[in-house]
């Protein structure tokens, strides 16, 4: 698609949108997980600004939704599991990623793929959201890819979030908007699944002493 048939608009819409996926590509790659809340905090910050372009083009209820995706995704739970990290005193830990390089590698081969299964869609006259779309698959797949290749509980949950910035992306850049009642039900969960998050983590830590998938599922294994 050339970018130059599109408006201002529609551009900075599909930029901001690929910023998103550079974020995810940067959670992928993250081995501390401060660096890695940042990056989930700055991927709400490109969702929160592709809504507010989204509500120029007259949905003004679109604004509450950015509002609500700045203030939860960029600020709140950002900070709630920047706080969880240092009760547990896992600032300074570092996760070991074996094989990062293919870690990423696959992340781009999925990317294409997402394009590839896009490509009906954007066979559709639909210009402002061809590529989009694409994008915003592209967005929960590497969410899911997140949480199946790292091993700790609290990337894995970040995972976790990064799909749901990708699934709100893709309803927001293909529906011009959701109803109000939903995204407003959807804020609410997605705070409420943060905090019950966190519960366990704490319950976990204290219990086992390790937010290690992989230790948690040896002593699984053990205790068969």
């Amino acid at each position: 698609m050339n970018l130059e048939q599109l408006s201002l608009l529609d551009q900075a819409i599909f930029v901001l949108a690929a910023l998103a996926l550079l974020a995810s590509f940067s959670l992928l790659a993250q081995t501390r997980l401060t660096a890695a809340i940042h990056s989930f905090a700055w991927q709400g910050v490109m969702v929160a600004l592709v809504t507010t372009l989204v509500a120029l083009s007259g949905i003004h209820h679109l604004y509450v939704s950015a509002l609500l995706t700045l203030s939860l995704k960029s600020l709140l739970i950002p900070w709630m599991l920047h706080r969880l990290v240092r009760r547990l005193d896992m600032e300074s830990e570092a996760e070991s990623i074996g094989h990062p390089t293919l870690l990423v590698l696959a992340g781009a081969g999925l990317v294409i793929f997402c394009y590839w299964v896009a490509l009906p869609i954007e066979r559709l006259d639909m210009i402002s959201t061809r590529n989009v779309i694409a994008v915003s698959l592209a967005i929960v797949v590497l969410g899911l890819w997140m949480m199946v290749a790292r091993r700790r509980v609290v990337t894995q949950v970040l995972g976790f979030m990064s799909m749901e910035n990708g699934l709100f992306l893709a309803a927001v850049a293909s529906t011009r908007g959701m109803p109000l009642v939903v995204e407003l039900g959807v804020a609410f969960d997605v705070l409420v699944a943060a905090i019950l998050f966190g519960v366990f983590f704490f319950h976990i830590s204290e219990s086992i002493e390790t937010l290690d998938v992989d230790l948690l599922n040896r002593l699984n294994e053990r205790e068969e």
